[in-house]
């Protein structure tokens, strides 16, 4: 399927990676059947959300104890959230892992579905911005280009998109500083939108569907001129067949679409799932190849770092802000 339908990137999910060597392996395998270096993204936050764990690879914080400690000291805090990023890619790239779906840009607001709780840096724009920033650095330093999320702003849901779709009742003055976490890094190489609903915006049109806000809000407003992808298709926010929401996806402005199976442990049904994506999916053309050979080259610029001198430091800074070392 993969030398077939030639996709632009894969996504490995925790299921595919048991050790290093192991998704090295794969990696190499992905390429050679692909016929071509295709880049390969993992969901490589932190806590919560990361497909490589403990004992094969060390364990992160989530993105909160971050905020706690900018809090405290912002030079401190920003430091130590680049260290954690910069140490995240200095796992991958070995592996030919070169694209982390992160950081997480949300806002975190009270009475919120927990789906993004700590997974968010704080609950200003300035906070946010300025520790995703520092993530993003990290991570390109390491020769790793980060996808931010979720446009355009998930912290607001009281549902969660895998299970339903929520919709945001707030008014654009309210969902003003949203957008200006966002705006702070609308130079990032990729970015992912949120299967949710903006009443003041589109009614009851997901973002990731909806041209008006991708449109309007994220490509205009926000600014944010990179690779768009959608969210998992497979999330039941969108409603519909795999092939219709990628076709939505795509007809609203998304360059690519993601799709993970990742509930499914059935090998053939994900196969069946990820060529019913792909039969809808054209070849990348216009802006959005732009975009993506611009995603490719933003990996290019790795630089010299001392991971064992990295940890330490980083391990130091989180236990002078009065927490145990991750």
């Amino acid at each position: 399927m993969l030398s077939e339908v030639d996709p632009w990137g894969v996504i490995l999910m925790g299921r595919s990676c048991v050790s290093p060597a192991q998704v090295r392996r794969l990696v190499d395998d992905i390429w050679a059947t692909a016929g071509r270096r295709t880049l390969i993204f993992i969901d490589q936050e932190g806590g919560r959300v990361r497909r490589l764990r403990p004992p094969h690879w060390p364990d992160f914080p989530a993105a909160a104890r971050y905020g706690d400690l900018y809090r405290r000291n912002p030079g401190l805090g920003v430091e130590a959230c680049w260290l954690h990023h910069r140490l995240i890619a200095a796992e991958l790239v070995p592996m030919g892992i070169h694209a982390d779906c992160a950081p997480v840009v949300d806002l975190i607001h009270d009475g919120a579905h927990d789906i993004i709780g700590d997974r968010a840096f704080g609950d200003t724009p300035e906070q946010v911005g300025a520790l995703c920033n520092a993530a993003l650095e990290g991570l390109s330093d390491g020769g790793v280009a980060g996808v931010i999320k979720h446009l355009p702003g998930h912290g607001r849901a009281t549902l969660d998109s895998h299970e339903a779709l929520p919709v945001v009742r707030a008014g654009a003055n309210e969902i003003a500083a949203d957008l200006a976490a966002f705006m702070s890094v609308a130079a990032a190489p990729m970015a992912m939108t949120a299967h949710i609903a903006y009443a003041s915006y589109d009614a009851d049109t997901p973002a990731t569907v909806s041209s008006r806000i991708i449109g309007e809000v994220i490509r205009d407003k926000i600014g944010f001129d990179g690779l768009l992808m959608s969210d998992d298709l497979g999330m039941k926010a969108l409603g519909g067949t795999l092939s219709n929401r990628a076709e939505r996806a795509l007809n609203a402005g998304c360059d690519v679409v993601l799709h993970c199976s990742g509930f499914l442990r059935d090998p053939g049904a994900i196969i069946e799932e990820m060529t019913e994506v792909a039969s809808v999916s054209a070849t990348l053309s216009g802006e959005a190849l732009r975009r993506a050979r611009a995603a490719e080259q933003a990996t290019k610029h790795g630089k010299p770092f001392d991971k064992i001198e990295g940890r330490a430091r980083l391990d130091a800074l989180l236990a002078g802000a009065g927490q145990s070392g991750a």
